[in-house]
């Protein structure tokens, strides 16, 4: 597992890339004066964060296959005013849809970025997230330039996701999804730093169209980078009310599932609830 003073060191040396355009190394009891002074040290949650502990109020309830129809994110959207799910996750071309039916609920609408590779030009990410906001969407999870984060182009990386942040105008949480399946612990560290660094409001581990989806380590890695100022959104692979509850005791505060529905009734029936 990679150490807490590694993570300290990739955190610090992202930062001073950013900073200066090299990698340089920074002491680990200054890294909290270096955050102040590049001004990502924010204070609170997310934006719109839940405080109610309940299971549905954590999950993005979510539909984002291209065959989706009409009719389904209809009923995507009645299943999220029933349960009162944190949000829907659709993709684009429904978020007009979603906003309608959802406007008189505090069912958020959650679209995607740059999904599900990442490698669009930060120019078009941007304009996907001003078009999104525009159409009404309040959630953007923008997928990260894996190519960028893989070649250490944290300038890069940074712009990317800082362009989506800056399209949102504090309209909108960003979430940067991350594709862990893809990257090596130290990306892992160092794409939710450079997520930090650029004001995002919270790091995701996948798009659920990668190679794989959450686990418990990659949760708990992202926390511990991320600190207490961000969310850590868990998606793909999440089937029941078990598996969404390791993912929050890893330091998960928001779910993405497609098995929505069968994680709150598993979860109704383990409390003994009935309905």
């Amino acid at each position: 597992m990679i150490s807490e003073r590694l993570i300290a060191r990739i955190t610090e040396e992202v930062l001073r890339a950013l900073r200066e355009g090299v990698p340089a190394d920074v002491p680990a009891d200054g890294l909290a004066d270096l955050c102040r002074d590049l001004g990502i040290c924010r204070l609170g949650g997310a934006p719109g964060e839940t405080t109610d502990p309940g299971l549905a109020s954590l999950i993005d309830h979510t539909v984002l296959k291209p065959d989706a129809t009409r009719e389904e994110i209809d009923r995507l959207c009645a299943e999220a005013r029933e349960n009162r799910f944190a949000s829907v996750c659709v993709q684009p071309w429904w978020v007009p849809m979603c906003a309608d039916l959802l406007a008189d609920t505090d069912v958020r609408v959650c679209t995607v970025i740059g999904f599900p590779h990442g490698m669009n030009r930060p120019e078009t990410k941007a304009f996907e997230g001003r078009r999104a906001v525009h159409d009404g969407a309040t959630e953007l999870d923008m997928v990260v330039n894996i190519g960028a984060l893989k070649s250490k182009d944290y300038g890069t990386v940074e712009r990317d996701i800082r362009g989506v942040v800056e399209s949102a105008r504090s309209r909108a949480t960003v979430k940067v999804i991350l594709e862990t399946a893809y990257l090596t612990d130290e990306e892992k560290a160092e794409a939710c730093a450079l997520a930090k660094a650029a004001g995002a409001d919270y790091v995701k581990t996948s798009t659920g169209f990668g190679p794989g989806g959450a686990t418990v380590e990659d949760v708990q890695l992202m926390r511990r980078v991320v600190g207490p100022e961000m969310g850590v959104k868990a998606a793909g692979g999440i089937r029941d009310a078990e598996s969404a509850r390791r993912m929050i005791e890893a330091g998960a505060t928001r779910l993405g599932a497609s098995a929505s529905l069968a994680i709150v009734q598993g979860d109704a029936a383990a409390a003994g609830w009935s309905g």
